[in-house]
């Protein structure tokens, strides 16, 4: 007898998601300042998956109209799938809204920044732009420890082998190293997106965002051959280049890293 295969199963999964934190209960204040960014940067969103950040507001006895949010980011790409945290009158409006509810996640760690004496010049200008009202990070999970001779929890990033790329990354193309590093050795395309939960090394032309350190890892870098970017982010921390790239590492070969709360761009040699 031919066995029946099941028509679907269900399994966990990391996957990259941004976080929307909303920092205000205006919610003409929040697409004004939306729109704005989005102006900025037409295709930064372009389909991306998103959760509603509500911990700012939670206490502040007013729910949003979560439908007409959402409906307004869906017109401009965002796709929204959720909210994260938020008194229970907000998630129970939410779910009505047809919205899911994330997990509430503990804020990581934020080390001191070395002093502006001990940082290189390139470390001076800030991590993104400065926008009030709201934030962007990627989202974070808990990574507990296992107790001795445990299993590692199911949302615990496994390790996996150094994923490696050597043909181009088409704009739209979205490639994700989960739990490892990701390698690519030819040209990554404006509109393209890296992502990464450990280093990115890119031996050719980065004219896309590279997404380094996607689960929390401050200590990924990023390293690429020529660097003509739209977007750097490692561990949450991100830089769009609306002003342009600092001339030092424009078109050159670099890395990126982390410096306590401060991205550095520092060139590499020829």
């Amino acid at each position: 007898m031919i066995r029946d295969e099941p028509a679907f199963k269900i399994k966990n999964a990391n996957l990259p998601l941004l976080v929307l934190h909303v920092n205000t209960t205006d919610m003409d204040k929040l697409k004004n300042q939306l729109t704005t960014r989005l102006t900025q940067t037409p295709d930064f969103f372009s389909d991306t998956p998103m959760a509603l950040g509500l911990a700012t507001i939670a206490d502040a006895g007013i729910t949003p109209d979560f439908a007409d949010l959402v409906a307004f980011m869906r017109v401009h790409g965002m796709r929204t799938a959720g909210v994260v945290g938020g008194s229970p009158a907000q998630r129970e409006a939410a779910v009505q809204a047809g919205l899911g509810l994330f997990p509430d996640t503990p804020p990581r760690p934020v080390a001191q920044p070395a002093s502006e004496s001990e940082l290189p010049a390139e470390a001076h200008s800030p991590l993104q732009p400065e926008l009030p009202g709201f934030e962007l990070s990627e989202i974070e999970k808990a990574t507990a420890a296992p107790e001795p001779e445990q299993p590692p929890p199911a949302d615990t990033p496994v390790l996996r082998p150094t994923m490696v790329i050597d043909k181009p990354v088409r704009t739209g193309q979205r490639i994700y190293a989960e739990g490892a590093d990701l390698v690519v050795l030819a040209i990554v395309n404006a509109g393209a997106e890296l992502i990464a939960d450990g280093d990115i090394h890119i031996y050719a032309p980065l004219r896309g965002r590279a997404i380094a350190g996607a689960h929390g890892n401050e200590g990924a870098r990023i390293f690429v051959q020529r660097l003509e970017a739209e977007l750097i982010s490692i561990a949450g921390c991100f830089r769009v280049f609306e002003d342009g790239i600092p001339e030092n590492v424009r078109g050159k070969p670099a890395q990126i890293h982390l410096d306590g709360s401060r991205l550095v761009f520092q060139p590499l040699p020829d």
